[in-house]
C-alpha cells in the first residue's frame, strides 16, 4: 500500500515538473521577444522557422519509409495545396502509408 501512495505522488511531482517547466519556457519565450530585433529580415527568418522546424522532425521518418514514404509526403503536398485543408491532407498521408504497410508488409 505504501509503495503504491508513494508511486502517485511520484505521478503528481512529475506531472507538476511538466507543467512548471512548460510555463516557465514559455513566460521565458514572451520575456524574450520584447529583446529581438525587429527587422523585415528578422521576422521573416522566424516566420520561416515553425516550417522548416516540422521539416527537420518529418524529413527522416519519410526517408526511413522509402519509396511509400515518398509517395505519401508528395499525395500529402498536393492533397494540402490543393484543398488548403491540413487535416484532410495529414489523413491523406498517413492513409497512403497505413494501407501501403498493410497491403506490401502484410
Amino acid at each position: 500500500m505504501n509503495q503504491l501512495v508513494f508511486s502517485e505522488i511520484n505521478v503528481v511531482l512529475a506531472i507538476c515538473g511538466a507543467a512548471l517547466v512548460t510555463y516557465a519556457l514559455r513566460l521565458g519565450g514572451l520575456l524574450l521577444s520584447e529583446k529581438l530585433p525587429g527587422t523585415v529580415v528578422f521576422r521573416a527568418f522566424m516566420e520561416t522557422l515553425p516550417g522548416t522546424i516540422l521539416l527537420s522532425l518529418v524529413a527522416p521518418a519519410i526517408a526511413e519509409a522509402g519509396p511509400l514514404g515518398g509517395f505519401a509526403a508528395l499525395a500529402t503536398a498536393l492533397c494540402a495545396w490543393k484543398t488548403r485543408n491540413l487535416f484532410v491532407s495529414m489523413l491523406t498521408g498517413m492513409g497512403i502509408v497505413a494501407l501501403g504497410r498493410f497491403f506490401l508488409t502484410g
